[in-house]
């Protein structure tokens, strides 16, 4: 039996992220939550402004979370879409934790891809801006964007 190793991020890099991306979201005069996910999915870091409204709790999760895992921004999405058959769009629209609009991004480090990053609460545009700048202070690759 073969033993697969893979890396994922620690705790210090998903702090320091949402951080990150919170100084960005102030530096913008916006209220959101963010969450980063490790590349099984699990929250590591979570930060929600007091002000960001509740449900964009669960939005950035999820946003990190269909990062991670399908290795591709969640505004990406909304392209890639375009080209599915209906079946295949709303079975994957009907998934709890599936987004389809920006603001999730996967972590890729060294090439490789260790979780993912969800901002909401601002605008798409704004919730994106807030992931790379979290993106960039941990060092990820630029393909994570």
């Amino acid at each position: 039996m073969d033993i697969i190793q893979q890396a994922s991020i620690d705790w210090a890099s998903a702090h320091l992220a949402c951080e990150a991306a919170m100084l960005q979201a102030q530096a913008l005069s916006v209220h959101v939550s963010i969450a980063v996910v490790d590349r099984n999915g699990r929250t590591i870091a979570f930060l929600c402004d007091p002000l960001a409204p509740f449900h964009c709790s669960d939005i950035a999760t999820d946003k990190a979370y269909t990062a991670a895992s399908f290795g591709l921004p969640t505004h990406r999405w909304t392209e890639i879409s375009q080209s599915m058959s209906v079946a295949v769009k709303e079975g994957l629209l009907q998934r709890d934790r599936m987004v389809m609009f920006g603001g999730g991004f996967p972590i890729v480090v060294d090439g490789e891809r260790v979780g993912g990053i969800g901002v909401s609460g601002a605008s798409e545009t704004q919730d994106m801006e807030c992931a790379v700048a979290a993106l960039n202070k941990i060092g990820a690759d630029k393909e994570s964007v």
